[in-house]
């Protein structure tokens, strides 16, 4: 493993307890990389801290209802529809293969963490019904990110297009 990339990883945990989650992907941090991280208790000294690198959700089964919420939404909460259980294939920090099957909570992180890596928040999840109380506040993360874009204090496309050539250099 190379140490920057396991420093990266090692901040991302701090990030995350820090801020109370149990799961961040690294597109959550700015960086460009098909990465994330889990530890279902949320707290530094308890359950295992989970690295998945490329992860791949093989077959899914089942589904059930539940609150998610977001560190990149905070304060938003809504109920998604998501599988019960699922099998997972990715890489550890070692470079060893994952390929296992997972359910309940973390089979929920897991998916949560993917549709980040994809592109998808929650909130593109949340069930009608769930979205209704919330979707003032979602109008208004929206409001600020269009304010942001058009203030110039958030990367253009090419600035982004930058960003993951240097990270493909340093890691590919």
């Amino acid at each position: 493993m190379n140490a920057e990339l396991k420093s990266l990883i090692d901040e991302m945990f701090e990030i995350m307890y820090e801020f109370r989650g149990v799961g961040l992907a690294a597109n959550q941090v700015n960086l460009p990389i098909r990465l994330f991280i889990a530890n279902a208790s949320g707290e530094k000294t308890e359950g295992p801290e989970l690295v998945f690198i490329n992860p791949v959700i093989v077959k899914a089964n089942g589904s059930a209802v539940a609150e998610e919420g977001c560190l990149s939404l905070p304060g938003i909460n809504g109920e998604v529809k998501r599988n019960k259980s699922l099998q997972i294939n990715a890489y550890d920090m070692g470079g060893n293969e994952i390929n296992t099957e997972v359910d309940g909570f973390l089979a929920r992180i897991i998916q949560h963490e993917i549709d980040h890596l994809d592109g998808v928040l929650f909130i593109d999840r949340v069930t009608e019904e769930s979205k209704r109380p919330i979707a003032d506040e979602i109008a208004k993360f929206e409001r600020i990110y269009r304010e942001r874009t058009a203030a110039g204090e958030l990367g253009s496309d090419a600035d982004i297009q930058a960003e993951i050539q240097k990270w493909e250099q340093k890691f590919c």
